[in-house]
């Protein structure tokens, strides 16, 4: 187990330059955007405008803070983010343009290469006293505060701190209200 804390996430550009976000991990270590298997990262959103196409990436977002995020999609759909709706996954070879729905917002996202990983998101509400097992090696991303049992040790987690998890590993919610995390698995292909 090994905390990504939010303070130390590598913060940078976007592929497009349009915006900016945090890297909470990627692998290979090292890698930029051109070069990853995986990328988990924190995207801020504080204007309209296009998503980066990464060819050959699949990608899934999910809305962490805001009232909403309207994604303009291929053939004329689109479909709206809220931030306590289920992820959204896409190719990330679709031309999609983003629109903020009553202010900026904050994504999760987690995008794999095609051929080398895959990836499941899921959102999680655990209760006071629940206990989180993962089901495959990945993150738990944590969508508000907590205070955690972790194999015995007492951990306090801020708002998007991030847990990498092997599979089987996880933790107890000691916070005495409910906790939101964002739950990716990440598995070679």
């Amino acid at each position: 187990m090994k905390i990504a804390r939010r303070a130390d996430h590598k913060r940078m550009a976007w592929k497009n330059g349009q915006g900016l976000t945090e890297e909470v991990a990627a692998f290979p270590a090292g890698s930029d955007t051109d070069s990853f298997d995986w990328r988990l990262s924190i995207a801020h959103v504080g204007a309209d405008g296009p998503f980066s196409v990464f060819a050959g990436i699949d990608r899934t977002i999910a809305l962490l803070d805001g009232p909403g995020l309207a994604l303009d999609l291929p053939e004329g759909k689109t479909i709206e983010l809220r931030p306590d709706g289920a992820p959204f996954a896409f190719p990330g070879d679709w031309t999609i343009s983003s629109r903020n729905t009553g202010g900026p917002t904050i994504d999760l996202n987690i995008m794999t290469r095609r051929g080398r990983c895959s990836h499941e998101m899921q959102r999680l509400t655990l209760e006071p006293g629940a206990r989180f097992t993962t089901t495959g090696a990945g993150w738990a991303v944590f969508n508000t505060a907590a205070r955690i049992d972790a194999d015995g040790e007492n951990l306090t987690i801020e708002r998007f701190d991030a847990i990498a998890l092997d599979a089987g590993e996880g933790f107890v919610n000691r916070t005495e209200t409910a906790a939101q995390i964002l739950h990716i698995v990440i598995a070679p292909v």
